[in-house]
């Protein structure tokens, strides 16, 4: 991960670098007037952006713009921090994915990037699923967006599941029909486009779930 800051500050043995050293993390350090392309000639995706704004979030903001430009750390969770008399100035709009208050508590402060690393995570396994915001547990049979539990059906759930296995393919409604539904089944493929209505109605723009014109219906992989 990276922390960007003031040079002083940087250095501090109570500045995030050092705290985040302490916990095993491997940590780059970026002086706030640096070019934020050097963090693009470090090997390895970087997990975390955290910039010390302290008492300044006016110029953590105008740090943060500049760092999103660069492609390649436009989707990197970034974490400001600043101190208790700056938290009235805070921006909803500034862009930030979170907060964190200095002087650090290094277990606050290590909690608040896992929780960042946890809502831009994807993965899938044999039980469990988590696209986006949405999290499938099949060994429960419970589905949640934002940790909220949404009720779906037994063949809503295993539509989603089909989805989520078969992630970034295009799978034709008489593919799914076979596959879901069961061979035996009698229905038309529109019971198909039914099921996909209910499952947008119930997980809103959280589901990366597109329509392909003639095709079917793909969702979408993370490097879509």
């Amino acid at each position: 991960m990276a922390v960007i800051g003031h040079a002083s500050l940087l250095e501090r043995e109570d500045g995030a670098a050092a705290v985040l050293r302490q916990l095993g993390a491997e940590v780059i350090t970026l002086d706030l007037w640096d070019d934020p392309g050097l963090l693009l000639r470090t090997d390895g995706r970087l997990r975390a952006l955290v910039i010390e704004a302290l008492d300044r979030p006016d110029l953590g903001v105008a740090v943060l713009r500049a760092l999103r430009k660069e492609r390649e750390l436009d989707g990197v969770s970034a974490l400001m921090a600043v101190t208790v008399a700056q938290l009235g100035r805070l921006e909803p709009s500034g862009g930030f994915d979170d907060f964190v208050l200095f002087p650090y508590v290094p277990a606050e402060l290590y909690a608040r990037i896992r929780a960042l690393e946890w809502q831009k995570s994807e993965f899938s396994s044999e039980e469990r699923h988590k696209v986006g915001s949405i999290v499938v547990d099949r060994a429960a049979h419970e589905v949640t967006v934002d940790g909220k539990p949404v009720v779906l059906t037994a063949k809503e759930l295993a539509l989603l599941v089909y989805f989520c296995e078969r992630r970034g393919r295009v799978l034709t409604r008489e593919h799914l029909l076979a596959n879901v539904w069961g061979n035996r089944y009698e229905g038309g493929a529109r019971t198909v486009d039914i099921h996909v209505r209910r499952l947008r109605a119930k997980l809103g723009d959280s589901l990366p779930l597109e329509t392909l014109r003639g095709s079917g219906y793909k969702l979408r992989a993370v490097e879509d």
